[in-house]
C-alpha cells in the first residue's frame, strides 16, 4: 500500500471523525484488510504512563510522491518517486480526544523544533549505534521513522501515543475531491514560489490538488511554517464544517468515494483495529466544529540558533509544560473563572465569567473570513 504523509490538517479530522465514521459506515471487516499497517510501538520502552482513558492521535504528513499521477505531479512541480525518493516528514499534528470523546484538540508540532532525539540504530550503517543528541524534530522521522518519531515525542512531552496514522500526497488530494472540494478564505494574494499556488484574496473552493499546494505554503508572507501552520489549522476546521454541514457522513456515495480515496495511502499503527474503530466511531457521532480546537505548541523562540543545526524552534518553557500536564490529565485548556457576586449583582444577577485562553486555542467553527457562503 503506498503511504505517508504529506497533510496533517485533513488527516486529525478525516481520519478522527470522516475516515472513523466511513469505516463504520461500511463495514470493518473489509476495511481492515484494506490499510496498510505497520509495527510503530514494538520497539518502545520506558514509554509514559496512561492516567486515563483520553485518547492521543499522531498524524504524520508525508512527502512521498507515491499514488500521484504524472499530470498530478506536473501541477504540484513535484519530482517522481525516483527523483525524491523515500519520505519525509515535515509536518505533524498531535490530536487528543477527550475522555467522554465530547472534545478534541489538534495540536500542531513545528517541524523546527529543537529536541532530544534519543539512542537509535543508524539509518545508513544498521550495525551502528547513534546516540542520544540534539536535533530537529522531523529529523528523528528520517533517522528512525514512525518508532523514533514517536520515541521522541513521548519523552519530550511525557505524552503517551495511542495510534499513529500516517497519509501522503495522493490520498490528501483524493479524499479532498471526495468531499467536492473544500472552501477556504484568505486575507492576502498568494503567490508562493514554493508551493506554485496563486489565490487572489477571498473565498474560494479548492479541488485536492489545489488544497495540497495551499497547505504546503509557507514562502508568501514572511512567516514560514509558523504561518503554514495556522492556514493548516483553518483548512481543518473547513473539512470539519463540510463534513458536518452537508451531511457527508450519511451520504454512502460520499462515503464510498473517500473511503477509496483514504485507503490507497493510508497507513495506521497494527494496534488500531476494527473494535477501536467503531467504538470511536459510534462515541464521536455528535462531535461538532465547536467541540474542536486547534493550536501550536507554546513556543519559546521561534528562531533560535544552534551551531550545527542552524535556525530552530524552542518550546516555551512555562506554558509548553503545562500543555503537556492538561492533556495527560485530560483538562480543558481553556479556564473560565466566574468572578464573586459584586453589590450591583447582589439583586440576583450572575456574574459573567471570564475566559482565559493561555494557549491561544481557536475553535474550528472559526474563519479568518468571518461567515463564509
Amino acid at each position: 500500500m503506498k503511504s505517508t504523509r504529506a497533510i496533517r490538517i485533513i488527516t486529525s479530522l478525516s481520519v478522527g471523525v470522516v475516515l472513523i465514521s466511513a469505516f463504520s459506515w461500511l463495514g470493518l471487516g473489509q476495511v481492515s484488510g484494506a490499510i496498510d499497517r505497520i509495527d510503530v510501538f514494538g520497539t518502545l520502552k520506558s514509554r509514559p504512563d496512561k492516567p486515563n482513558k483520553a485518547l492521543n492521535y499522531l498524524l504524520v504528513g508525508s512527502d512521498t510522491r507515491e499514488g500521484l499521477t504524472k499530470e498530478q505531479r506536473k501541477i504540484l512541480r513535484v519530482g517522481s518517486t525516483a527523483t525524491a525518493a523515500g519520505s519525509r516528514s515535515d509536518t505533524m499534528l498531535l490530536v487528543h480526544i477527550s475522555k467522554s470523546r465530547d472534545k478534541a484538540t489538534l495540536i500542531s508540532i513545528p517541524r523546527d523544533s529543537l529536541v532530544t532525539i534519543p539512542e537509535h540504530v543508524s539509518s545508513i550503517n544498521k550495525t551502528k549505534i547513534v546516540p542520544a543528541a540534539k536535533g530537529k524534530i522531523n529529523a528523528a522521522f528520517a533517522f528512525g521513522g514512525a518508532p523514533l518519531l514517536i520515541q521522541t515525542i513521548e519523552n519530550e512531552t511525557g505524552v503517551r501515543i495511542d495510534h499513529y496514522i500516517e497519509i501522503g500526497f495522493a490520498g490528501f488530494a483524493g479524499m479532498v475531491d471526495a468531499l467536492g472540494g473544500i472552501e477556504v478564505c484568505t486575507k492576502k494574494d498568494i503567490n508562493d514560489p514554493g508551493s506554485h499556488l496563486v489565490l487572489p484574496a477571498g473565498i474560494h473552493t479548492l479541488n485536492g490538488v489545489e488544497s495540497l499546494k495551499y497547505v504546503r505554503t509557507r514562502d508568501f508572507d514572511g512567516m514560514g511554517d509558523l504561518g503554514r501552520m495556522q492556514r493548516q489549522q483553518q483548512f481543518m476546521g473547513a473539512v470539519l464544517r463540510k463534513v458536518t454541514s452537508t451531511g457527508v457522513l450519511l451520504n454512502p456515495i460520499k462515503l464510498v468515494n473517500f473511503f477509496n480515496a483514504a485507503i490507497a495511502t493510508v497507513k495506521t499503527d497494527s494496534q488500531l483495529n476494527e473494535s477501536d474503530l467503531l467504538t470511536l466511531a459510534k462515541q464521536m457521532k455528535n462531535l461538532s466544529p465547536s467541540k474542536m480546537r486547534t493550536l501550536t505548541i507554546p513556543l519559546g523562540n521561534t528562531n533560535a540558533r544552534v551551531p550545527g543545526l542552524g535556525s530552530v524552534v524552542t518550546w516555551d518553557s512555562v506554558l509548553a509544560p503545562e500543555l503537556f500536564n492538561r492533556l495527560r490529565e485530560d483538562l480543558p485548556l481553556v479556564d473560565e473563572v466566574t468572578p464573586s457576586p459584586s453589590a450591583s449583582a447582589a439583586g440576583g444577577a450572575k456574574a459573567t465569567p471570564t475566559v482565559i485562553d493561555k494557549f491561544k486555542t481557536r475553535t474550528a467553527d472559526e474563519n479568518p473570513c468571518g461567515a463564509l457562503k
